[in-house]
């Protein structure tokens, strides 16, 4: 399996992840911010170790590499999606024909991007200094997120991250055990999409 090569994107610069801008957190820490309502400002891809698996995700991927890197020319920004969409670099999952690449580029070009891609809701934001270990992490995701006892769509999506990241496989038992709240509960509020995502992260 080949392994992404960011070292491409962060030679020509590119922003790849951004943290709120707009959006003020509920509660500020040396680590990071604590958004309660959530926020969908924070891009961040190519975070974990999953790769694209679709066309749409593709897209997506684009969109987003638009939106932060506005001054891109056609030309260059045509460069960066054929070099993410070579399954040799370790980005995607499948090989991606010419054709389907150009019309990504083109039909991403003409978008008009004073709206932002939509984005998944997000309420912890760590600083990428941080300093804290992945089951340090995990015990603040579990302190402020497992307080609500609710465990909706965005608290179990940035559990299973942390979980990822520490190289664990994510169970339904796992997530519930973080947000301190039981399996049932989990089970309720975790829908297709999130299914989807765990096994693919699961699958790595």
């Amino acid at each position: 399996m080949s392994h992404r090569n960011t070292k491409y994107l962060d030679n020509k610069r590119i922003i790849y992840r951004r943290h709120p801008i707009k959006d003020v957190p509920t509660m500020s820490f040396e680590w990071g911010d604590f958004y309660e309502t959530g926020t969908y400002e924070c891009y961040e891809l190519f975070r974990s170790k999953a790769k694209i698996t679709t066309y749409k995700s593709l897209k997506w991927h684009a969109l987003v590499l638009l939106y932060l890197n506005n001054d891109l020319t056609q030309e260059e920004f045509s460069e960066i999606i054929y070099f993410i969409s070579d399954k040799e670099n370790g980005y995607v999952t499948f090989f991606t024909p010419e054709k389907v690449i150009n019309n990504i580029i083109n039909d991403t070009f003409l978008q008009d991007l004073e709206e932002p891609p939509k984005n998944k809701l997000r309420k912890i934001i760590f600083k990428d200094n941080s300093g804290l270990l992945i089951s340090e992490k995990m015990s603040i995701v579990g302190k402020l997120i497992g307080r609500t006892k609710k465990a909706d769509a965005s608290d179990i999506y940035e559990t299973m991250l942390y979980i990822h990241e520490n190289n664990e496989k994510i169970t339904i038992k796992k997530i519930a055990t973080i947000l301190n709240v039981s399996t049932r509960t989990i089970y309720r509020n975790i829908n297709i999409k999130l299914t989807k995502e765990k096994e693919l992260l699961n699958g790595l």
